[in-house]
C-alpha cells in the first residue's frame, strides 16, 4: 500500500492499532506522506473503551493528514471498522465530541475540493 502510494503526492496512508489491557488503553498511529518522514504517535489513556481510544486515534491522523498541503485522498486502515463507522452515525452516542472533531476537519478537508475523498480499510488484528 505505502509503495502504491509513492506515485501519488497527494495521498495520506494512517494506519493505526488499538489494544487495552489492565484499564490502560494504547493507541498507535502512523501516518505516511509522501516526502515527509514517516509520523508515529503513541497515545496512552486510562478508563476509556476501546471504541473512544480508536476514534481519537482515527481524530490524530485525520488532523497529521488535513494539516499537509496538497492531500487530496486519504486511507485510514483500522482494526475497528465498527469505530470508522460511529463518525457518520448522527444519533447522539458517547463519543459526540470525537465525531464533533472529526466532521468538522473533514468539512474543511472536502470543501477545498469536491475531488477529496476518503477510504476506510478494515485489517483484524488477527492478520498481524
Amino acid at each position: 500500500m505505502v509503495l502504491q502510494s509513492s506515485s501519488s503526492p497527494f495521498m495520506a496512508i494512517i494506519v493505526m492499532d488499538v489494544s487495552i489491557k489492565n484499564d490502560i488503553a494504547i493507541f498507535i498511529s502512523h501516518v505516511h506522506l509522501v516526502d515527509h518522514p514517516l509520523i508515529k504517535m503513541v497515545h496512552y489513556a486510562a478508563f476509556v473503551t476501546s471504541t473512544e481510544a480508536e476514534l481519537f486515534a482515527i481524530r490524530y491522523g485525520i488532523n497529521q493528514a488535513c494539516n499537509k498541503e496538497n492531500v487530496s485522498k486519504i486511507i485510514i486502515v483500522t482494526n475497528s471498522i465498527y469505530a470508522a463507522r460511529k463518525i457518520f452515525n448522527s444519533k447522539s452516542h458517547p463519543y459526540q465530541i470525537h465525531i464533533t472533531a472529526i466532521l468538522s476537519k473533514l468539512c474543511c478537508f472536502f470543501a477545498i475540493s469536491q475531488e477529496n475523498s476518503i477510504e476506510f480499510w478494515e485489517c483484524p488484528s488477527r492478520l498481524n
